[in-house]
């Protein structure tokens, strides 16, 4: 007994050290504003957790729309707007209550019709409030979705410039690259305004370089377009959500960015608009984890992500984490003792203990992680299905195997649960492995081809698979070969084809992507672990 219990000791004290570790304050730079000093401007969508401008008869109500104003009128002097519908025609009239200025924006698409309302909308709120709205953004990224022509951009920024009174100007926002695609539309305007968002560029910046990136970028601009004044419409950095090549959204890294972000503005004089107040859960449906996590605001406790120029924790309740680690890895230890006793088979020799030690270090490390992630990357009812699949899973699978090592049980095939009258003679224990085993192969098939065919918006699903591929990897390394020798068609396939898988993610990815090269990593380990399954014990 003196193995196992000097095992699970170290492997508690492992993940106790690692999460604190992870949790330890990152450290960011100085405040760049001084005291009692506030932002120039900020994104305002006035959508929380449940809302969404896809919801047809949506309304917002002044009140919510009221209540944030109140917020942001301490940090900022201005808001973005987006649109003019939905309830946002209360904007100007709170905006002047809370001492705010407003960039209006027009949401102009493919609809005629939908244009028409917005225009008319916003020329209406700007002759009645131009003490408010001090410009008029007339479509955002328009060109980027490829929704109108800069032909006909240009001739509803001229008839929207006809109509507003003189003291409010006119512009149109999109990234700088269909800006500079589109040079002649900046005679239409009375500025440019850019988005310059470092980890959605083609080519992703990591956090650590995007500022220097901006300034080269901005500075570009101001040289295509020399003589015209320039607004950086957007620009910030997300808090949850998969990585881009070494672009890694976090709290930190949100915290770095925008300081800095914010300080180059001042030292260069730049105009700037950070995006975004609050975070909007809504854009998670078509961007990801990663679109609805922009907000230096919390979507739910509407409350600051970060403090100016303190250190900020990626993992703020690593304790919690790190004790429930521990808990897991101590069930580990203890499934697999429990199945000794069950089968009433020798002590297992001491490589099935280190072989249960693996199982329970990479379980006990990513299993509360995995609990953490699940709120923040489940949308809609697939997701929800995959992460509650995924949480039992992580937690059977583990426990499962440390089991069956325990029982020194033989390996199984997927035969075994698909057909288990071909396999006579398997155990109970024998048949929930084979089980778990192909729901395992299932789910990690589903996230492979994911990230294969569609992969831009995927979240890397590295805390679920960790335990589960750990577990069988683990399992396959020490358990005797299968009981029947034939027939293992099935794990050779699935073993090509997630082989082919996991070499493809970090290369689509890049190498500098640690979350793809984990997780295709993760995959290759299950490949390997299948191909084990189909050969051991084989009759030549």
């Amino acid at each position: 007994m003196r193995l196992p219990i000097a095992l699970a000791l170290a492997v508690g004290a492992a993940i106790v050290a690692i999460w604190a570790w992870l949790g330890h304050p990152v450290p960011a730079p100085s405040s760049p504003l001084a005291a009692g000093e506030k932002l120039p401007c900020v994104s305002y969508a006035p959508f929380r957790p449940g809302q969404s401008p896809f919801m047809t008869g949506l309304v917002i109500p002044p009140e919510q729309i009221d209540d944030d104003f109140e917020r942001l009128a301490k940090i900022t002097h201005c808001v973005r707007t987006y649109s003019t519908e939905m309830g946002l025609d209360v904007v100007p009239e709170l905006a002047r209550k809370h001492g705010l200025t407003v960039l209006q924006g027009i949401w102009i698409g493919r609809n005629p019709a939908d244009n028409r309302i917005e225009i008319d909308e916003a020329v209406k709120a700007a002759q009645q409030n131009p003490d408010v709205i001090k410009a008029v953004i007339v479509g955002n990224e328009v060109l980027l979705r490829g929704e109108q022509t800069a032909i006909d951009l240009a001739a509803m920024i001229k008839e929207v410039r006809a109509k507003v009174p003189a003291q409010v100007q006119v512009t149109y926002a999109d990234v700088w690259e269909f800006w500079e695609r589109n040079r002649d539309l900046a005679n239409s305007v009375d500025f440019v305004t850019v988005h310059i968002l470092p980890f959605w560029e083609d080519l992703p910046v990591a956090a650590e370089e995007s500022v220097a990136h901006l300034g080269e970028i901005r500075e570009h601009v101001g040289q295509i377009f020399a003589g015209k004044e320039i607004l950086i419409g957007e620009t910030g950095w997300p808090s949850e959500g998969r990585m881009r090549e070494g672009a890694l959204p976090s709290p930190s890294n949100q915290a770095r960015v925008i300081q800095e972000l914010l300080a180059l503005a001042k030292a260069k004089n730049y105009r700037l608009n950070v995006i975004e107040a609050f975070d909007q859960p809504w854009k998670r449906a078509s961007e990801g984890t990663v679109g609805g996590h922009w907000g230096f605001l919390d979507a739910y406790t509407r409350d600051f992500k970060f403090a100016w120029g303190q250190a900020v924790s990626d993992h703020p309740n690593w304790i919690a984490q790190a004790l429930g680690g521990v808990i897991f890895a101590f069930a580990v230890f203890g499934a697999a003792l429990q199945g000794r006793r069950a089968a009433g088979v020798a002590p297992p020799h001491p490589r099935h203990w280190f072989a249960v030690a693996g199982i329970a270090f990479f379980g006990g490390l990513l299993y509360p992680r995995l609990v953490v992630t699940v709120p923040v990357e489940s949308l809609a009812v697939g997701g929800w299905v995959r992460a509650i699949a995924m949480l039992v899973l992580a937690l059977a699978a583990p426990l499962a195997c440390a089991a069956a090592i325990g029982a020194r049980t033989r390996l199984v095939t997927l035969a075994v649960a698909l057909n288990p009258s071909s396999v006579p003679g398997t155990s109970r224990l024998e048949k929930l492995v084979a089980f778990l085993l192909a729901a395992s192969l299932v789910l990690v098939v589903q996230i492979a081809f994911g990230l294969v065919f569609d992969p831009r918006y995927k979240d890397f699903q590295f805390a679920g698979l960790t335990p589960i591929v750990a577990a069988f990897a683990f399992y396959a390394l020490v358990a005797p070969a299968p009981r029947q020798e034939n027939g293992r068609q099935a794990e050779m396939l699935a073993a090509a084809i997630l082989f082919g898988s996991g070499l493809y993610i970090p290369i689509n990815e890049t190498v500098a992507n640690w979350q793809a090269l984990w997780t295709g990593g993760l995959v290759l380990a299950l490949a390997l672990t299948l191909w084990r399954l189909a050969t051991a014990g084989r009759t030549r």
